[in-house]
């Protein structure tokens, strides 16, 4: 089975979205006073199922491979809707489009891809529907906790999601096996395996980071960490929460006895370690089984999934990375547009379609439990049932852990703050408060509240 060959939320480090972004989130951006109708005197999912009988036409913008597949099957099941898909570009390029135009209170999809990280800001900026007008809060049983959790903003509902990323531990079992290392369950183990690898392999590492904000977070939301709580534009930041300690004190180790490889992420480098052994594991989201089946092909075969390790042998983890659709405010029919992001992102059919055209690890409690889904064995794994160690990491998602609706600038900015404890091998916690300090300064300047702890 296919998977996202995408790196996700946690690519999105560019200061320009940030810039163009943050710039409308206070300001007031315009909602091109979008309608819902065709609804007539209807509401929630009345209005819904009325805009999807009297039909029309919506706008629907998308990277995703699966859309174009998607939307004709739509269409045939709705032949009075006619969808407009089109490309914006990935991810901060169709991000810097959409606020444009809702800037420009014209020219917005009706319906748009956004990933978890980046719905705080449209959210908090009021550009997205709250889906909970169409009574689509209803639809929460549909879903893992994870990705739902990601959409819940403030209070609100403002997108479906599409997939998701419950992080675990992806290991190369050619490299464990030469060098007589069990596979750790817990991060004391898992820090043992690291200087057992590399004292006997020096050119070997367990893994590599050279500081990554996404990476970062999730780790930190792994160890029990929340730190930072929105309320509306009410911020508090506590880089120094228990949590984020806990994560620190395992993990500065590996940084400052250089235990983790000193490559970049997503580089040539990177691939190639991935596939010599150079990188022994990787510690992310469920949809990077198709980044190694494409891009790591040498390795096939050698590389095994394995369940995050713990800190006290209690199952608990994490997100990293995926996406949502939002019906987006401007639109002029906005229980249409809703009606069409309810069968794209909660329909089995769209659903199945999204998962065989590559599109990444579902979100749905049905795909996740489909014995099809589930007995899959990939021959790049060795035919190990890879599905079912990430479904039991999605179920042990912790919630209640939030962003920032500027994280797109905070992304930015991590590698001249914590990036800086990773060039120096040196403690982390100086570069998460160097982190913070900017953090706060950054949310005031732009008229949010922002207390730091």
């Amino acid at each position: 089975m296919k998977r996202s060959t995408r790196p996700a939320v946690r690519r999105l480090v560019t200061a320009l979205a940030a810039g163009a972004m943050i710039g409308a989130t206070l300001v007031g951006c315009s909602s091109g006073g979008g309608t819902t109708s065709g609804s007539d005197a209807k509401t929630g999912m009345a209005a819904v199922d009325a805009a999807l009988k009297k039909g029309g036409t919506i706008t629907y913008w998308t990277w995703t491979p699966a859309a174009k597949a998607q939307v004709a099957a739509f269409e045939k099941k709705y032949p009075k809707v006619h969808v407009k898909l089109v490309n914006a570009g990935t991810n901060t390029t169709e991000y810097t489009k959409l606020q444009n135009a809702i800037k420009a209170g014209s020219g917005a999809p009706d319906v748009a891809q956004i990933e978890y990280g980046v719905i705080p800001q449209f959210a908090l900026a009021k550009s997205l529907v709250d889906l909970k007008t169409f009574g689509f809060d209803s639809l929460k049983k549909d879903y893992a906790s994870g990705p739902w959790g990601d959409v819940t903003v403030d209070g609100g509902l403002w997108g479906l999601p599409q997939d998701s990323g419950p992080m675990a531990m992806f290991y190369n079992k050619t490299v464990f096996d030469t060098y007589g290392i069990t596979v750790p369950k817990t991060w004391d183990e898992y820090v043992a395996a690291a200087k057992k690898l590399h004292a006997a392999n020096p050119n070997a590492y367990i893994t590599s980071d050279t500081g990554d904000p996404g990476q970062t977070t999730s780790m930190i939301w792994q160890a029990g960490g929340t730190p930072f709580s929105v309320k509306g534009t009410d911020i508090t930041i506590n880089l120094q929460d228990s949590g984020t300690k806990k994560y620190t004190e395992m993990w500065n180790p590996l940084v400052e006895g250089k235990l983790v490889a000193p490559i970049p992420g997503w580089s040539d480098d990177w691939y190639k370690a991935l596939g010599n052994g150079t990188i022994a594991t990787l510690l992310t989201g469920a949809w990077m089984p198709g980044v190694l089946e494409s891009s790591v092909k040498d390795a096939s075969g050698d590389w095994r999934v394995a369940p995050m390790p713990t800190y006290d042998g209690t199952p608990v983890n994490a997100e990293n990375g995926g996406s949502s659709e939002a019906v987006i405010k401007q639109s002029k029919n906005q229980a249409l547009a809703a009606g069409f992001l309810r069968w794209l992102n909660d329909s089995k059919q769209s659903v199945s379609i999204f998962v065989e055209a590559g599109g990444g690890f579902p979100s749905t409690t049905e795909a996740l439990n489909s014995s099809e889904f589930l007995d899959a064995a990939p021959e790049y794994f060795g035919g190990q049932k890879i599905n079912q160690v990430l479904v039991e990491g999605a179920k042990n998602v912790l919630p209640g852990f939030s962003l920032l609706p500027y994280q797109l600038y905070a992304n930015s900015i991590f590698g001249d703050t914590v990036g800086k404890s990773y060039a120096a091998n040196s403690d982390l916690n100086a570069g998460l408060k160097s982190w913070q300090k900017q953090l706060v300064d950054y949310g005031n300047q732009q008229g949010f509240t922002v207390t730091g702890k």
